[in-house]
């Protein structure tokens, strides 16, 4: 019985090194995997800040205390010509009385949104050293955006509608020409002719034959002002009632 008691105590002892054997070859396993369970791995933490490409000489560099941004440009998305972008940038910028490398620089982020502003948020830590270089960059990197802009020929599309008014086709043709560079003004004279409804205007400016622009806009101006008032009257003339229109036909039939 003594010699049963002390055999089934080694056999429990053999079966305690055996497991505890097993988890350390388990453990060093694990180890050497890089810990291969996936709810045991802390993922990476999100970067949240944007590296700096700039110069240490523009990033040092102090803004004067009463600057202020112009808020009156668009961020640029990626998305239609970039020099146009550039040129009215620093049109304001200089307008606003800031000339200087350091802040066109580090003003210019400010005006970018959505593809662009991750373009700037990849380059180079310490890759711009002037606004010369920031610029071409960006022009050279947004080159093929600029197929996006419409040419003069895409004016001849566009059509004043049977129901809309000329204050709403001019706003809408105002819109497109805005983004065509160095639009002639005879092209946009023929174009704004062309795209008149054939209606009494259409037939005054082919009486009148106005010459510039501002000729158009004159003749235009007076046209919109008739619309308005016709609209006008429109919305306050009474609704005639059933009783009304019978009475008035009666008397117009005795």
């Amino acid at each position: 019985m003594a010699e049963l008691q002390a055999e089934v105590r080694r056999l429990a002892e053999l079966s305690t090194q055996n497991n505890a054997g097993k988890h350390e070859e388990s453990s060093s396993k694990s180890s050497a995997l890089g810990n291969s369970d996936p709810l045991s791995i802390t993922p990476p933490k999100e970067k949240l800040t944007l590296d700096n490409p700039f110069s240490e000489e523009i990033t040092n560099f102090k803004m004067p205390k009463n600057f202020v941004l112009p808020n009156s440009l668009e961020p640029y998305k990626g998305i239609g010509d970039p020099r146009a972008h550039i040129k009215k940038f620093q049109s304001m910028m200089f307008f606003n009385g800031a000339n200087n490398e350091p802040i066109l620089c580090r003003s210019f982020p400010t005006y970018l949104d959505g593809a662009a502003l991750l373009w700037f948020s990849k380059l180079s830590a310490g890759s711009i050293s002037s606004f010369k270089e920031l610029a071409r960059s960006f022009i050279n990197y947004f080159a093929a955006s600029k197929i996006y802009v419409h040419g003069s020929d895409y004016l001849s599309t566009i059509k004043q509608g049977q129901h809309e008014s000329l204050k709403d086709c001019m706003t809408r043709f105002a819109k497109v020409t805005i983004e065509i560079p160095d639009l002639s003004s005879e092209v946009h004279l023929h174009a704004l002719k062309s795209g008149l409804c054939p209606e009494k205007f259409q037939e005054t400016i082919a009486v009148t034959k106005p010459k510039t622009l501002a000729e158009f806009r004159e003749k235009a101006v007076g046209q919109m002002e008739i619309e308005e008032l016709r609209e006008a009257r429109r919305i306050n003339k009474p609704t005639q009632s059933k009783e009304d229109y019978q009475e008035d036909l009666f008397e117009s039939t005795n």
